[in-house]
């Protein structure tokens, strides 16, 4: 098998035979920790903040360089079909850690929520039960408040690694040592116990410092291609889309780490990697809705010892409820004797055997609240179908903003460059047609053909000629919502908009600024406080 890989350190005879090094390919020697009474895989779970899957160069891209990515993909399975059911952290990380979609989770289905303390079991504590070492370093689930469990905090993601620093490239780039957090944990697995660990990136979540793609990095903004033709095409946007790539190429590097350190230690072969996001980038029309680039996901397999015929790429649609039933089983665990709630999700065991026997011809997302900003805590409630290349959307409420409401700065989408860019053409007169894709509000269908339109312009939901298509994906989408019992389906959907959030600042944040407390645009850090609109908007 040859590897996209190479491997930049200076290998002695003695780590040659350690790591079974062989002609850039990593090949397991046999290990004491990988022969001894436990055969069950480590897990290695990996995921950014805000990286969308086109930013990955195994999954296309000519400008952003990812090697360990690509390293992973090339000796495991490169799903480029991969989904979150909601595109915001916390639900989205929710989904990943209970096999669950958002609208199955009651109040953790929203962003920026409270667990709650005796339900919805993750399958890092399943596997902490069962003679697992379990630990993260970085983001684990958040933002939220994570519950008490018998007097401590609970630990949805096992104990924290973080307490490692180091000088990043960056000012704004985290300055945790993932590597040597996770190396710490490794030692500490004294027993030879099976592990799994949670590494969670902070980058490329904003905010950046801004030039470092092209002054630290080297990038260039020519190098960017197939810019989304919902942003206007100027240096201030490709600059900003620069310092996203640099931060993602960081957190490239602090796998790449995280691989050697485990072909030196000889338990590569027995661990399952899994290279994923959380959602779409931090930019507007992305991050926090439900077009193409919102969901997909970069998703990376590798499993030396469990793969079969590796190097594939795997069509089929995945969701991120798939991800905790995979590890459940590969753990050879049952899932009904976890004491997890029941999961839609298919395990993708039969994938890395390459042996399919799941359905996988389609997949369904939705979102519910996530920032604060809206009249009455409101969300903005959106159910879709992903299905033969077409991406079917119902709006429940279109006379909602989208992406929250302007008098209060638009709090679903974070603050930028490009967000300040495309606000201000509107405000200086010049072009108000991209404040429109970003912002503007939106139909209550749509259906668009995302093999041929990625970025989601033409909407083809009211052209005659889609009718059997959008009624057909829509009737599969309402019959699986109801299976799963969604609120929105029996008429409780606005429950989502009652739950509390973590911090007692959001609630009613929209009453209290259109009262008269303006100091709320300096609490709202994520975005920038000239974001808030003067006047509002029809």
């Amino acid at each position: 098998m040859i590897s996209y890989y190479t491997i930049e350190m200076k290998i002695t005879a003695n780590y040659l035979l350690t790591a079974g090094l062989v002609t850039g390919n990593l090949v397991m020697a046999d290990s004491p920790k990988n022969s001894g009474k436990e055969n069950r895989p480590n897990i290695l779970f990996c995921i950014a903040d805000d990286a969308a899957f086109a930013h990955f160069s195994a999954n296309g891209s000519t400008w952003v360089k990812t090697p360990a990515y690509d390293y992973v993909a090339a000796n495991g399975i490169n799903f480029i079909n991969a989904y979150t059911s909601n595109a915001k952290s916390a639900p989205s990380r929710a989904s990943v850690l209970t096999g669950r979609h958002s609208w199955q989770l009651e109040e953790i289905g929203n962003h920026i929520s409270i667990w709650p303390s005796a339900k919805y079991t993750t399958f890092m504590e399943v596997l902490g039960n069962n003679n697992y070492r379990v630990g993260y370093t970085g983001k684990g689930w958040a933002p939220g408040n994570a519950g008490i469990v018998n007097g401590k905090v609970r630990e949805l993601t096992g104990k924290k690694y973080n307490a490692i620093r180091t000088t990043p490239p960056s000012k704004q780039i985290a300055n945790v040592d993932y590597a040597a957090n996770f190396e710490t944990f490794l030692n500490s697995n004294k027993d030879g116990n099976p592990w799994s660990f949670w590494f969670g990136c902070h980058e490329p979540h904003r905010p950046y410092e801004y030039g470092t793609g092209a002054g630290i990095g080297g990038m260039k903004m020519s190098d960017i291609d197939n810019l989304p033709s919902y942003w206007p095409d100027n240096d201030t946007v490709r600059m900003d889309m620069l310092d996203y790539a640099f931060e993602i190429e960081y957190l490239d590097k602090q796998l790449d780490k995280m691989i050697k350190m485990l072909a030196k230690r000889g338990e590569l072969d027995n661990t399952i990697i899994i290279v994923t996001s959380d959602n779409g980038m931090p930019f507007p029309r992305n991050k926090g809705l439900q077009y193409e680039s919102s969901n997909h996901m970069p998703f990376a397999v590798m499993w030396p010892k469990g793969i079969k015929e590796k190097g594939r790429t795997e069509e089929a649609y995945v969701n991120f409820v798939d991800i905790a039933p995979t590890i459940i089983e590969a753990a050879g665990l049952k899932w009904k004797e976890t004491g997890m709630e029941p999961s839609p999700g298919k395990s993708l065991m039969d994938v890395f055997k390459n042996q399919e026997k799941h359905d996988r011809s389609y997949t369904i997302l939705g979102q519910e609240r996530h920032d604060a900003g809206r009249p009455a805590n409101q969300g903005y409630p959106i159910r879709s179908i992903i299905m033969d290349g077409f991406l079917y959307s119902f709006h429940f409420k279109p006379e909602l903003w989208p992406a929250g409401n302007p008098e209060t700065g638009y709090l679903n989408t974070d603050g930028s460059p490009t967000k300040s860019n495309i606000l201000n053409l509107r405000r200086q007169g010049i072009d108000s047609q991209y404040w429109k894709l970003n912002f503007g509000k939106l139909p209550q269908e749509h259906l668009y053909h995302i093999n041929v339109d990625r970025h989601c312009m033409i909407n083809l939901a009211d052209q005659p000629s889609y009718n059997e298509r959008r009624e057909k994906m829509k009737k599969i989408l309402f019959d699986e919502l109801k299976s799963q019992n969604d609120p929105r389906l029996t008429d409780n959907g606005d429950v989502f908009d009652h739950y509390p959030f973590f911090n007692v600042l959001y609630h009613n944040l929209y009453e209290k600024y259109m009262k008269g407390d303006k100091s709320i645009k300096n609490k709202t850090g994520w975005v920038n406080p000239t974001d808030y609109e003067e006047e509002p908007h029809r």
